[in-house]
């Protein structure tokens, strides 16, 4: 065995130690921001306003490695994958035949991977913007290759860049067209699209049992999946709630601790698509796309027919030029107003993404200022979807002292000073736990310009100069991680 391979492996066998009997392990979205009903924010305190965000929850962090030439290994779910693309896209009756003939690395078990496998991919401190220059993919650039849609074909939108799976929904969407759910990696969603439209490829092999679940009924209203580790609120809200409300519910759970637990959370975009089950479609079945032992209630849809609900995530969608959107998982039909034809004014109420799709929608508003849907297959905007809770139903890996977990009273970061600065200030934080700290400097745009901290800080106060020289003029967003709490702050360099 080479010795990098040794070194991965060892990684891997450490990964799978610390998660026990862990099959299913959810990798995080890689979202550092914290954010309101429309922009970025510092990260809430607990008894404050959208408190309880994705970026406030790390979880099995992104973590990949190049371990043979245009192989990359994810050390989170022990996939590896192709790096590079292919020259050419395909349609799904294509792709299957491309990896039963594919080599790579003296490799031949090479496979179209399931939706549930390549989502694992996804990351959301990418944006959507007017053009492939202001945006930024949903995916890892420095490992993974990736084109805009518009760089394979100039006749194709910038944000064509679907990728295939071997997921086929049960039902049809848009034209009554056999459908297969990919993933975009340039606007961060899950579709049901046409089998016949031409897809990137990107093959996987190993880990044959990803994104299988193992769900158990605890019998106390909580469901536990022994697969991903995570614990789940059986009947979850029985009305939707705009986004903020959807926070301030799992808050109000935990003040009353809820089943007994008072460590709930808003699940984030991963977590919650986890649950997904594509052997359902009401169209077909009459069931959401989910498990039989979640209670989902039934809704009346734009159309006047019954169906379920879509459900929020703690994820922030950056789909435009503010950040007024957050993740949904369709575990109903994802509807949309399609105009046929075009230009027409004539909308027709159908399926155009399919259950198991995810899509996203504004915070906060009134969904009847959206009669058409949005965007070009007319998704229905309902902005006040359902609510499911979710736990870690396993034991932290993190750093501890005593079996004490660090709690929003004994973890501080403060404000830098001087602020503003020029080109020095100091940030100072509390600690009242050895463990593993990071202390991260980002611009506006999410991008990560410096990281101060990385390792095991001592209980304690701390301080730390930074020294912004080879930076530009502008605000700045400093971010602290310990164990499960982290907090962000402003700051302003003016020179």
């Amino acid at each position: 065995m080479k010795p990098l391979n040794i070194f991965i492996f060892l990684l891997l066998m450490f990964a799978r130690s610390i998660s026990a009997q862990i099959t299913y392990p959810i990798v995080d979205t890689g979202q550092k921001l914290c954010y309101d009903s429309l922009d970025i924010i510092t990260a809430p305190s607990p008894d404050d306003r959208f408190y309880g965000q994705d970026a406030q929850f790390d979880g099995n962090q992104p973590s990949y490695a190049e371990n043979e030439p245009g192989i990359i290994t994810d050390l989170v779910t022990g996939l590896q994958w192709q790096k590079n693309l292919f020259d050419s896209k395909f349609t799904y009756d294509e792709i299957f035949a491309v990896a039963d003939t594919f080599s790579l690395g003296g490799y031949t078990d090479w496979r179209v991977p399931t939706v549930k496998e390549l989502y694992s991919l996804i990351l959301f401190d990418g944006r959507t913007g007017l053009n492939a220059d202001e945006s930024i993919p949903f995916i890892n650039t420095e490992y993974f290759e990736f084109r805009y849609g518009d760089e394979y074909n100039p006749s194709e939108r910038y944000i064509d860049a679907q990728y295939a799976t071997s997921t086929v929904y049960l039902s049809t969407t848009m034209n009554n067209e056999p459908t297969m759910f990919g993933v975009n990696f340039a606007d961060g969603r899950i579709k049901g699209y046409p089998q016949d439209k031409d897809f990137e490829l990107k093959l996987v092999r190993g880990g044959n049992n990803y994104g299988v679940n193992d769900l158990v009924d605890n019998g106390d209203g909580t469901i536990s999946d022994k697969a991903t580790g995570l614990m789940w609120d059986k009947s979850g809200s029985q009305e939707g709630k705009n986004w903020e409300e959807a926070l301030e519910w799992i808050s109000d759970l935990n003040n009353q601790n809820y089943l007994g637990y008072e460590d709930w959370r808003l699940p984030n975009a991963k977590e919650l698509q986890s649950l997904l089950d594509y052997s359902n479609a009401p169209l077909v079945n009459s069931k959401p796309a989910i498990d039989d032992l979640f209670d989902v209630p039934q809704i009346i849809t734009e159309g006047g027919n019954e169906d379920f609900p879509f459900y929020w995530t703690s994820t922030t969608h950056e789909d435009g030029p503010t950040a007024q959107k957050a993740v949904y998982i369709c575990f109903g039909t994802a509807y949309g107003f399609m105009e046929a034809p075009p230009g027409s004014g004539n909308y027709l109420f159908m399926d155009v993404h399919g259950a198991g799709a995810q899509r996203s929608d504004p915070k906060t508003g009134d969904p009847d200022n959206y009669p058409n849907g949005f965007g070009p297959q007319g998704d229905v905007i309902r902005i006040f979807n359902y609510v499911r809770a979710v736990r870690d139903d396993v034991p932290s890996t993190g750093i501890k002292n005593g079996g004490n977990e660090e709690t929003p009273d004994n973890f501080g970061l403060n404000q830098n000073y001087p602020n503003p600065f020029n080109p020095d200030t100091v940030i100072r934080f509390t600690l009242a736990y050895e463990r593993i700290t990071k202390l991260t400097i980002y611009n506006m745009l999410g991008e990560e310009v410096a990281t101060l901290i990385d390792g095991v800080e001592t209980v304690g106060e701390h301080s730390i100069n930074f020294r912004g020289d080879n930076l530009s003029s502008g605000t700045y967003l400093y971010r602290l991680t310990s164990g499960s709490l982290s907090e962000t702050k402003k700051m302003i360099l003016m020179k």
